[in-house]
Order: C-alpha cells, then sequence, then structure tokens
C-alpha cells in the first residue's frame, strides 16, 4: 500500500535552510510542520502545506529585522 502526504517543496541556501529547521525546533511536536529534510545540507526539504504562510511570515520578519539601511544626512 502506498502513503502519500501532500506538503510543498523549499529550496533554499543553508542559512534560511538552518532558520527555518530552527523555526521547526522550537514548535511543540504536534505543531512541527518540516515533513523530510531531503538534503543533510538542509537545502532542501519538504513541508506541511499549512506552514507555507508562516514561514514566509517568519522569514519576512527576519530579514527586517537583520537589514540596514543607511539613514540620509
Amino acid at each position: 500500500m502506498v502513503n502519500a502526504i501532500k506538503g510543498i517543496f523549499i529550496s533554499c541556501d543553508v542559512p534560511m535552510g538552518q532558520f527555518i529547521s530552527h523555526l521547526n525546533s522550537s514548535l511543540l511536536a504536534p505543531e512541527k510542520f518540516i515533513i523530510q529534510v531531503l538534503k543533510p545540507d538542509t537545502t532542501c526539504m519538504f513541508v506541511k502545506p499549512h506552514a507555507e504562510e508562516m514561514i514566509q511570515s517568519e522569514i519576512t520578519k527576519f530579514r527586517d529585522q537583520n537589514s540596514f539601511a543607511k539613514q540620509q544626512s
């Protein structure tokens, strides 16, 4: 018998993969969203579809917090 799981494929660079893995590990077991890490370097992963918006939102927050805008004088 074949078991199929619906999900979303994410391909990213290593630092972003580590950030997404950290997000997943900070959640309680029933809330975890990573189904499978497809490469050992965390650049490809398969996640539950309901987590897509949350991941995008957290990435946007992370980028905004770590961006530098030069002040005009």
